[in-house]
């Protein structure tokens, strides 16, 4: 970085911005890792004595976590959360959109269901929860010392812009400086940069304090006089580099881009579910594990504590043809149950899986998976469009969606397949009729090759994952002493936070929070 640079990093930036007790994270596009970073970066403040919270003004995803004191948030904040070695509350995201389909999305408003957004109508639907996202914001900055903000997608489209609340739009109103990061590893990286900031006003691009370069693999030296060349073009300074990290084992909340990624043959997935664990043969000394991928599927992250143990090889699935070999097949959640449902029998799933059962597969429901499983799901109050579907009826139970959705945290005490803690949260519509009582599954077909759950993150717990799987399949050996999900991610988080120390130029943070990071 030249030395121009570094004193234009450092020094306080002018009005508002310079008091500002908060930097927002904005990206050149969806995927370039803000939500890692942001999470690296709240880890790093956090170690260091910062008092420091996450917040993201709006957030569009179907994988989210449910809040100890209420309501749902991303499964990005929740994660960042985390990192600050704090509890995630709604406020940390309190505009969550959760799409059904290409026109339509729930809207979830500081952790509560509050209506359907439509695409014809999305802005003027949307705009009236602004104040709400603003207190949140301000309640969030008046208790930490520090609040780090994620953007969402890219700010410099030109159709979203107006009345925008998830980037430069809340940075503006709110008086938080941003910087934009971009992906190297997907390559134009400084043509994004650049051309981003081409595409902001004047305005909005005051509010850009500096740029960062994501996912750099190989020699420094490659980059010699690329910082130069951006700051003279665009006058915003470069703040550094991080290197990709191959093997980081955190969550990616953007399931979707990350599946399409793969299926387009770009390269391996940084999500753990998609890393190619199925490209080294183990023989049966693991648990092959597949995951249907259905237009909708959420909460795909369920399956994260099992892609990073070694007894495990996990994989997506959205072809019947690739869904033969596993040991367990899994129906994640669905936001959009009865469509997806419908996606399953007109793309040759129900064979397959008629055909994995019939050889003695297992097969697990969780949440709108364990509805499709059923006989039947009803929707009388029209939270996924109305009407009803009769379902695969391979457990006896049936479902029927009720206008107030169930959000809940979990930490309790198994009863199956025996007692042994476990934590969890449920977020769901459906009311689903109970057979049995081996708590937490909620339904088990007679022969025990089918199971149904409504708790997500079931499995995060090593010593209940292996009582679990150790009952399935006992003639596979699974780790008797599983890691736990969350101490595998705080050794992630502190590797990322290390190469954010080392790799940025942090010195107007360390300014404003009076105290060095490490």
């Amino acid at each position: 970085m030249s030395q121009a640079a570094h004193r234009i990093a450092s020094a306080p930036l002018p009005g508002a911005l310079g008091s500002a007790r908060a930097h927002m994270i904005l990206g050149t596009a969806s995927g370039v890792g803000k939500s890692l970073l942001t999470a690296g970066l709240c880890r790093l403040l956090a170690r260091s004595g910062v008092k420091v919270a996450p917040f993201k003004p709006q957030n569009m995803s179907n994988n989210a976590a449910a809040c100890p004191a209420g309501g749902e948030i991303g499964r990005a904040q929740a994660l960042q959360a985390f990192a600050c070695g704090i509890e995630p509350h709604v406020d940390m995201n309190p505009m969550l959109i959760k799409p059904e389909g290409d026109r339509r999305a729930q809207l979830i408003v500081l952790g509560e269901a509050v209506g359907t957004l439509h695409a014809s109508r999305f802005r003027q639907d949307r705009e009236r929860h602004r104040p709400a996202v603003m207190q949140a914001f301000e309640r969030l900055r008046n208790r930490y010392e520090w609040v780090w903000v994620e953007g969402a997608g890219s700010p410099a489209e030109p159709n979203l812009r107006q009345q925008d609340l998830a980037n430069l739009g809340f940075a503006r109103a709110a008086g938080v400086p941003c910087w934009l990061v971009g992906d190297i590893d997907r390559g134009g990286v400084f043509a994004a940069l650049l051309g981003s900031l081409l595409a902001l006003d004047p305005d909005d691009r005051a509010h850009v304090a500096g740029l960062i370069v994501n996912r750099f693999r190989g020699d420094g030296s490659l980059l010699e006089g690329t910082s130069e060349w951006l700051e003279d073009r665009t006058g915003v300074p470069v703040l550094g580099r991080v290197p990709f990290l191959r093997d980081l084992r955190l969550p990616e909340e953007d399931i979707p881009y990350q599946l399409r990624r793969r299926a387009e043959g770009s390269g391996a997935s940084t999500h753990p579910v998609e890393r190619a664990r199925a490209s080294e043969s183990r023989g049966r000394s693991s648990i092959r594990v597949g995951c249907i991928a259905y237009p909708t599927a959420s909460n795909v992250t369920d399956l994260d504590p099992l892609a990073l143990d070694a007894s495990y090889e996990v994989q997506l699935v959205d072809r019947a043809e690739c869904a033969s070999g596993f040991d367990l097949l899994v129906l994640p959640g669905s936001k959009a149950v009865r469509r997806d449902l419908e996606w399953l029998r007109s793309h040759g799933f129900v064979p397959m899986l008629e055909r994995h059962l019939r050889y003695g597969g297992k097969l697990l429901g969780i949440c709108g998976g364990m509805q499709m499983l059923g006989t039947r799901i009803r929707d009388p109050h029209a939270v996924e469009g109305g009407g009803e579907s009769e379902g695969l009826g391979w457990l006896p139970v049936e479902t029927e969606l009720a206008a107030q959705k169930r959000v809940e945290a979990l930490d309790s005490l198994a009863e199956w397949p025996r007692a042994c803690r476990f934590t969890g949260y449920e977020i769901h519509h459906g009311r689903t009729t109970r057979e049995g009582s081996r708590y937490p599954f909620h339904a088990v077909s007679p022969d025990e090759q089918i199971f149904g759950t409504y708790v997500h993150g079931l499995f995060d717990l090593g010593e209940y994952r292996s009582a679990v799987f150790g009952h399935w399949f006992p003639d596979v050996p699974v780790t008797s002493r599983a890691p736990d999900l969350e101490s595998r991610w705080l050794e992630d988080l502190d590797r990322l936070a290390d190469v954010l120390r080392d790799g940025l130029d942090l010195r107007s943070i360390e300014q404003r929070i009076g105290r060095e990071l490490r």
